[in-house]
């Protein structure tokens, strides 16, 4: 059955909400459990989910068209640059979202040659992949804090532990290091970006 020449329902739905399933599977595995507790950005988790939903229906529908594999991964690097001007994705964020993207495009474009066991077998390394580095690794999240600074005398090379004691018993933080960054010698100040392992 059509309607202007466009049909109501085909064979590809069914798979193509088999693949959405198990796309919105284990992005919510990635994004909700693995990224989200670690760092709790609530704007990233909304960011995420979107992107790969997107990207996910755009691979999907442009499939119909029978894209070759170097369209595919164009697509893929095109979504993968994305910069906001307003702000600058850390790596770390940089990062999910290239695996987001990532999974997205391999659940959308998969063709016959690949099983549903490789492509759910392939989402299960990804995520056990993060899952151990994330987890059982116990790396520490290594966040940074810009500070505008008024004892400038203390940004002197030979005054660098009166420097860190200063802004860990004003700021209550253990500081790992401190980059030096604009100096204003007419208001005595300059601006200093504080590095320290974020608490859980």
């Amino acid at each position: 059955m059509e309607f202007l020449e466009i049909p109501l329902y085909d064979n590809d739905l069914l798979k193509m909400m088999f693949r959405f399933g198990i796309n919105i599977t284990f992005l919510t595995i990635i994004v909700r459990y693995l990224y989200y507790p670690v760092t709790k950005r609530k704007d990233y988790l909304f960011t995420y989910y979107l992107i790969s939903i997107i990207v996910f229906f755009l691979c999907f529908t442009l499939k119909k068209y029978e894209l070759d594999m170097g369209m595919a991964l164009g697509l893929f690097a095109i979504f993968g640059i994305i910069r906001y001007r307003t702000d600058t994705i850390a790596i770390k964020e940089m990062t999910y979202l290239f695996v987001v993207i990532g999974i997205s495009v391999i659940n959308s474009l998969a063709n016959k040659k690949l099983s549903y066991a490789e492509i759910v077998l392939g989402n299960f390394l990804v995520v056990g992949a993060i899952a151990i580095i994330e987890r059982w690794w116990n790396l520490k999240h290594e966040v940074s804090k810009e500070i505008v600074y008024e004892k400038i005398a203390n940004i002197r090379p030979e005054n660098e532990a009166e420097l860190k004691a200063d802004l860990e018993s004003r700021t209550g933080i253990e500081i790992n290091r401190i980059r030096i960054g604009d100096i204003d010698f007419l208001k005595d100040t300059a601006v200093l970006t504080i590095y320290y392992f974020a608490k859980k």
